[in-house]
């Protein structure tokens, strides 16, 4: 009788319990429709249930339905005087300077974390892009009541410094492909930004963010591309013959030149041998004479005039 008593006091105890957790997962419906503002409430509702007895600036991580498997959720509380004046150095990938400050006021703060995981393109769909990093959420919630459900985002911004995002899983980028942030605020809008190369981004505000890249070059057909070859040979072609004749008609226009500068200096040469030897001629004049029916030169006196010898006397 008592082992029967105790049976149903254990069975009185635990079937609340276990009717409450199987109801509070239940609740929440999961399906491939549900939106990605709905499925925020969805991951507070999991992270404010992780507080019993909650320790100031300690991060908790929730636990999930198994139709949410690959998406991680975090949960820490914080006073907002601490979160102005300290920030908060590492919250998982976030890193949040001091200076950040809420609207409206409230004296406690929940930041909600998540990492959608391979439901990143599922939530954000984002057509002409591929992601490289799951996207990351840093949603801000009051801390006042912990038992509260779908609650509204309070609406938190960097006053100084920004916010820093350090993605931890970046894919690499396809050659040739340049890596952008993404940003997804709390209205739909969606900006992007240039990635440095430490894969870190920015943001003065919260919201969603990830890593993508552009897809939607196209991919040449394989007969676009067998002609291009082909048209890339035949240019290769005619560059080599352009290259070829280039260089004889060169070497010939050389050659040439060479002849012709040869052939001028001769003339050059021919023309001042001339010219000396009409010089040479015109300096001395000889009076002429007519002999016969020709005229020659005829010398009008010898400097030394001829001795005989018979008429030598010593």
């Amino acid at each position: 009788m008592r082992v029967a008593k105790i049976c149903l006091a254990i069975v009185s105890f635990t079937l609340p319990l276990f009717l409450s957790l199987s109801f509070s997962f239940a609740q929440i419906p999961i399906d491939d429709d549900i939106p990605s503002r709905t499925l925020d409430s969805v991951l507070q509702d999991y992270a404010f249930k992780v507080f019993s007895k909650p320790k100031t600036g300690v991060p908790y991580d929730a636990q999930l339905p198994n139709s949410l498997i690959g998406v991680h959720v975090s949960a820490l509380r914080l006073r907002s005087g601490s979160l102005r004046t300290r920030g908060v150095e590492a919250y998982k990938e976030f890193q949040i300077p001091p200076g950040v400050v809420e609207q409206p006021y409230v004296e406690r703060l929940v930041l909600v974390y998540h990492n959608l995981g391979n439901w990143s393109e599922k939530f954000y769909p984002l057509p002409g892009y591929t992601y490289l990093a799951p996207v990351l959420g840093l949603l801000s919630y009051n801390g006042a009541d912990l038992n509260a459900q779908k609650l509204p985002e309070l609406d938190i911004r960097a006053s100084d410094k920004p916010i820093l995002i350090k993605f931890h899983d970046v894919k690499s980028a396809p050659y040739g492909s340049f890596p952008k942030c993404v940003y997804f605020d709390l209205h739909g809008s969606v900006q992007f930004d240039i990635l440095p190369s430490d894969n870190i981004c920015s943001t003065m505000q919260q919201g969603h963010f990830s890593i993508v890249v552009e897809s939607n070059a196209p991919t040449p057909a394989p007969a676009a591309v067998a002609a291009t070859i082909d048209q890339s040979g035949g240019k290769k072609k005619f560059n080599v013959w352009i290259i070829v004749g280039s260089l004889v008609g060169g070497c010939t226009l050389l050659i040439l030149l060479s002849l012709l500068v040869v052939r001028l200096v001769k003339i050059r040469n021919g023309m001042k041998i001339q010219e000396m030897e009409w010089r040479a001629d015109s300096n001395e004049t000889l009076q002429m004479t007519s002999v016969g029916g020709t005229k020659a030169p005829l010398a009008i006196g010898t400097r030394t005039r001829p001795t005989i010898e018979t008429d030598y006397i010593p």
